[in-house]
């Protein structure tokens, strides 16, 4: 099932523990950070993803998949592309996989320099990354459609 053309997204930034949440308006120009979802147990987070769907008018997800900088996924690739199927059979909506390598770092980018602590970094850095995932999908469309590729040298 793929993404709709029109409509809100949600950029998901995943995590066993948290999860990074952002959102685009309908028309897909801006992505916003949202929030960072502290995940408790299968019932909650399905709970918080139906609501999150609804509140927001959702047409699908862009899941931040990562793999190594040659390209190749990984048993954390694996883990994500799970959470990806449970999160588009418990919400009905499509989902999308795109590449989020350095995402995490674009993100520390973004928070430097502002005067946050550690733990105020740390609460934000998984919606900003989900943020930066948004965007770049936003950004390059066609993108999503193809394998992440290796990274040039």
């Amino acid at each position: 099932m793929s993404l709709p053309e029109a409509g809100r997204l949600a950029g998901i930034d995943y995590g066993e523990k948290r999860i990074g949440v952002a959102i685009c308006d309908g028309d897909r120009i801006i992505a916003s950070p949202l929030e960072t979802f502290e995940r408790q147990s299968e019932t909650f987070d399905q709970k918080y993803f139906l609501g999150l769907a609804k509140d927001y008018d959702l047409v699908g997800f862009v899941i931040g998949l990562p793999v190594h900088a040659s390209g190749e996924e990984s048993a954390a690739s694996r883990q994500c592309r799970m959470f990806g199927d449970w999160l588009s059979r418990v919400t009905g909506l499509p989902v999308a996989f795109f590449d989020e390598r350095y995402t995490s770092a674009q993100a520390d980018l973004l928070m430097a320099g502002v005067g946050f602590s550690r733990k105020q970094k740390k609460s934000r850095r998984d919606m900003l990354a989900a943020q930066v995932i948004l965007a770049a999908y936003l950004q390059s469309p066609h993108a999503a459609h193809e394998p992440p590729a290796a990274l040039e040298g």
